[in-house]
């Protein structure tokens, strides 16, 4: 049929063989008046397409297309839409909509929204068409206007699209952590999220030290913004940094290997150890007397809200902070490509999908 009664996208069909995509029509989601149609120009490669895909976070339904870090034009705007017109650059990132009435809501947590729809995967009720929302891996999005976010004019579209989901996923602690000057703040691996915490934490006016067992990515670290570069793999590395961190933001995806009682003893009294990243295995055994020599917690979060992002694409925007972005052209190939280099840590350090007018000449 065609746009706009269906899309087009590279969708997985099962995962026990989530690197075969095939391209193929779906139906979105009933067109409603606060809706956006998002004609795709980019789409980011974020860890949770991985994991979702190959089962690693449980069932999914199929067959599916991910991708959550989407840059398009508007091509359609619903009656009642007030803050993007059709034209617009815009971006949506890893949450398509949520009730905007319920108590999270009203205090601008709607990412906690108890009914919220996330981009791909989710269910959406029989009133809004009763179909699975689709990402965007795709031909065009539909997303409610308040999860639709105008980009500025100086972020390239390519380095734009990760800031969707692992800018915000790392913005957000950050910023209401209240990381700035005279703070310490320990960014817990160099990935595709901890690169953007480091650039953030430092832009924002924090000390900034990275942790990781990697040491072939020191210079990137310090590139990035980091003032030193901790080797985990060091024996008895955390003994110099008792007491020091007053924010540790965990962006790795290997906790489970970690000797927790390590990491928390560098941070400084009441510090807090917070996680973003998600891997597939549960946590190290834990026990309350790790938090009482220095009275620290732990916690997590999940993605951002709608003002934090624009104050993150500001940030980005007047510091002009630039992304390690690879550029993958979007085919059944190239998604499969870009799925592997994520899972097995090839990638430096985020991959955005490009070339959507060829994959979709006819939209």
């Amino acid at each position: 049929m065609g746009y706009p009664d269906t899309f087009e996208g590279f969708m997985v069909q099962s995962q026990d063989d989530w690197k075969n995509f095939k391209k193929q029509e779906f139906k979105p989601k009933k067109f409603q008046d606060r809706d956006i149609d998002v004609e795709i120009e980019c789409c980011g490669v974020c860890g949770s397409d991985v994991h979702t895909i190959n089962g690693g976070w449980g069932d999914a339904p199929m067959p599916l297309c991910v991708g959550h870090e989407v840059i398009g034009k508007a091509v359609k705007v619903g009656d009642k839409v007030t803050t993007v017109k059709v034209g617009d650059r815009v971006g949506v990132g890893a949450q398509v909509w949520a009730c905007l009435e319920c108590k999270p809501c009203k205090m601008d947590n709607e990412n906690y929204c108890p009914n919220m729809i996330d981009t791909y995967g989710a269910p959406y009720p029989e009133e809004m068409g009763g179909v699975i929302s689709q990402g965007g891996y795709a031909s065009h999005i539909r997303a409610h206007e308040y999860f639709t976010f105008k980009i500025p004019d100086d972020i390239p579209s390519e380095d734009a699209a990760p800031m969707l989901c692992a800018g915000l996923t790392t913005y957000s602690p950050l910023y209401r952590a209240g990381v700035g000057p005279g703070k310490k703040v320990a960014i817990v691996g160099v990935g595709g999220l901890g690169h953007f915490a480091i650039l953030w934490a430092s832009a924002m006016g924090a000390e900034v030290y990275v942790l990781s067992h990697s040491p072939d990515k020191k210079e990137d670290a310090l590139q990035l913004g980091a003032k030193e570069f901790i080797c985990t793999e060091d024996k008895d590395w955390d003994k110099p940094w008792a007491f020091t961190f007053d924010f540790m933001l965990n962006t790795a995806d290997a906790t489970q290997h970690f000797d927790m009682a390590k990491y928390l003893g560098t941070l400084n009294i009441n510090g807090e150890m917070h996680h973003v990243g998600l891997p597939d295995a549960a946590l190290p055994e834990l026990k309350a007397q790790m938090f009482v020599p220095n009275g620290c917690k732990m916690g997590a979060s999940h993605i951002g809200n709608r003002p934090e992002m624009f104050q993150m694409l500001k940030l980005a925007s007047e510091k002009k902070l630039k992304p390690r972005i690879q550029t993958i052209s979007i085919s059944e190939a190239g998604c499969a490509e870009a799925v592997e280099s994520v899972a097995e840590n090839r990638v430096r350090y985020r991959h955005t999908l490009v070339g959507f007018d060829k994959a979709f000449p006819k939209r």
